[in-house]
């Protein structure tokens, strides 16, 4: 049969109610995800999914991409909700096809990422029998998803679905899974139509803040002396760029980001401190010490920016604290102004209000305040020796991409270590939603596919993935992936021969003890990349690097992995060690 490419309603003609037509439950999935305007399903097939395979072949409106392992789908996902606002969509088989979608799940709860996963499972009657590729996908994804669903009934599946998107993408985001036994699958019910709104007794996120809180916020905001702007990923999912950017014009304070806040005011603006934290900048987690009033937007104070929580709390200031999620707000630090609600509704009435108000900020108290920061900022805290003619420094490569690519239509993704590290601290990213990285779960093996998925949604875009050559091999079999579907991303593997943080950790940390953190054995990355039909490249020498990166971007249609050689001592700096205050900074390896 053919697949309706909308969702349609009760059919009637001429006064006389036509019977519905009967639909199985994969062919009810395949409307639902039509009906929510799914354009990519990433996944992979299996026995359990196998009717709802059948009903995705039987249409054209979504684009199935086979991926090679079902990390790789959850995680391809990810990058493109991370980089359009949608919500991803993946599909896996039960058993170990789910249980190799926990790492992506993990990852997308933690960056409150917007996802729904559908996965398989046994027949009804075999769930809990030990049946072939059974596992209990809701007890093992409950911690990991911000809701997930078992559909018994065919009768329910369409409603179910309904909810699980509108669950994903309310509130604070997150993936929700949608696990649907086989005979679900296959039975029939009659199509009455996907649910055009749902409503849900037990989940109704607030949205606007409470108006009082947003007036003493501005009080505080008005008479501070030595103010500070911190924004998380929050500003971000919430796509409330705009407005942050303008209650910035219209303050004049300072401002930092998160990792996961990186794009959100623009980088190369004065205002902008640099990201703080383990990895930020002095000038950043300075003015974050010794601010009078801190205005935190949709960020958590997570062990990663604020470091030690009693070295935090041993300066005074006034802190207000605009989230989503009421459970975010004074969790790690005690807060006193909380305003609960959708950032960009929340600043929205924050701005109306200064814009309103005959106050101004004390221009006088701010110029010195200013001036007190241009001084940390004096210390140039990511200065790096770049002497050695002969060494490439991994910093230069991240600069040199930035310089080419500063007025280009780009997306960085990167996975996890010290060169996701540098590229936060060295690519400025002036536009949101550019800087797709695993920030909470620090998922390694994340970059390529999130690449995969930003290339799809973005073709026109040019699509940049910082690795390692650790991280890489963990999904480097979706290089195969990019060929079939023609997704041509630049891979710029930062090769050290080192899992570059944790040996950095055991340098400084354990003494040098370099335990199990050196790979003796490399694949030739070239010859790989060839193997797999794209374009590999080895860089030695700090003078072809910016040569290699001219060529691989003119091979728009082709996907290049570059093998950059760079210098295994490199450590990231600045750097805050455990238990550290955020001011008790290492700068350089002088302070080691």
């Amino acid at each position: 049969m053919e697949i309706k490419t909308s969702a349609s309603a009760p059919a009637s003609s001429a006064g006389h109610p036509s019977t519905p037509e009967e639909l199985m439950g994969g062919e009810i999935l395949v409307r639902a995800l039509q009906a929510e305007n799914v354009r990519y399903l990433w996944g992979y097939p299996g026995g359990a999914v196998l009717y709802i395979y059948d009903a995705l072949y039987k249409q054209d409106t979504i684009q199935h991409v086979l991926v090679r392992h079902e990390q790789a789908a959850v995680h391809a996902a990810d990058g493109y909700a991370r980089a359009t606002g949608d919500v991803g969509v993946a599909l896996v088989t039960s058993g170990p096809g789910v249980t190799n979608a926990v790492t992506g799940i993990a990852t997308a709860y933690m960056d409150s990422i917007p996802m729904v996963i559908i996965t398989g499972q046994v027949p009804t009657a075999a769930i809990g029998l030990d049946a072939f590729q059974e596992c209990d996908t809701v007890g093992i994804t409950r911690p990991i998803v911000k809701h997930n669903f078992l559909v018994k009934d065919v009768r329910d599946l369409a409603l179910t679905l309904k909810k699980a998107f509108h669950i994903a993408r309310s509130g604070r985001p997150g993936p929700v899974v949608v696990d649907i036994p086989k005979d679900v699958s296959f039975k029939k019910t009659a199509w009455n139509g996907y649910p055009e709104s749902v409503t849900m007794r037990s989940y109704n996120p607030v949205r606007k803040g409470h108006g009082g809180q947003i007036r003493k916020a501005l009080q505080l905001l008005l008479t501070a002396k030595r103010p500070y702007i911190y924004t998380g990923g929050g500003v971000l999912l919430s796509n409330a760029v705009p407005e942050l950017r303008t209650m910035c014009d219209l303050l004049g304070f300072p401002v930092t980001n998160t990792l996961m806040g990186l794009g959100a005011f623009p980088a190369t603006d004065r205002r902008f401190l640099g990201m703080l934290g383990m990895h930020g900048t002095l000038e950043a987690n300075n003015t974050m010490q010794n601010c009078d009033v801190l205005l935190a937007v949709g960020a958590r104070f997570d062990d990663r920016v604020i470091g030690n929580p009693k070295h935090f709390a041993q300066n005074e200031r006034k802190i207000i604290h605009i989230d989503i999620d009421p459970s975010s707000i004074s969790k790690r630090v005690k807060v006193d102004v909380p305003i609960v609600g959708d950032v960009r509704e929340v600043l929205t009435e924050l701005i109306a209000m200064l814009q309103e108000s005959p106050l101004r900020p004390d221009g006088r108290a701010l110029a010195d305040w200013w001036q007190t920061i241009e001084g940390w900022r004096s210390r140039d805290c990511l200065k790096y020796d770049d002497s050695n003619p002969d060494v490439i420094k991994p910093q230069r490569v991240i600069e040199t991409l930035w310089n080419l690519t500063r007025d280009a239509d780009a997306y960085v993704t990167s996975d996890v270590g010290q060169h996701q590290m540098w590229a936060a601290q060295y690519y400025k990213f002036d536009r949101p939603r550019r800087w797709i990285n695993s920030g909470g779960l620090g998922t390694m093996g994340v970059g390529i596919p999130y690449a995969m998925g930003i290339k799809l949604a973005r073709p026109e875009s040019e699509v940049f993935c910082v690795t390692g050559e650790g991280s890489v091999q963990m999904c480097i079999q979706e290089l195969s992936t990019c060929l079939q579907y023609e997704t041509p991303i630049k891979i710029l593997s930062l090769n050290n021969r080192y899992l570059g943080m944790v040996r950095q950790w055991q340098e400084i940390e354990y003494s040098g003890r370099y335990s199990h953190s050196y790979m003796d054995a490399l694949p030739n990355f070239v010859k790989l990349a060839e193997a797999y039909g794209h374009v590999g490249m080895l860089i030695e020498r700090p003078q072809d690097v910016e040569p290699a990166l001219r060529e691989a971007r003119a091979l728009k249609d082709r996907t290049v992995f570059m093998d950059f050689r760079t210098d295994p001592t490199e450590n990231v700096f600045p750097m805050v060690k455990a238990g550290k205050g955020i001011t008790e900074m290492l700068l350089g390896s002088e302070d080691l």
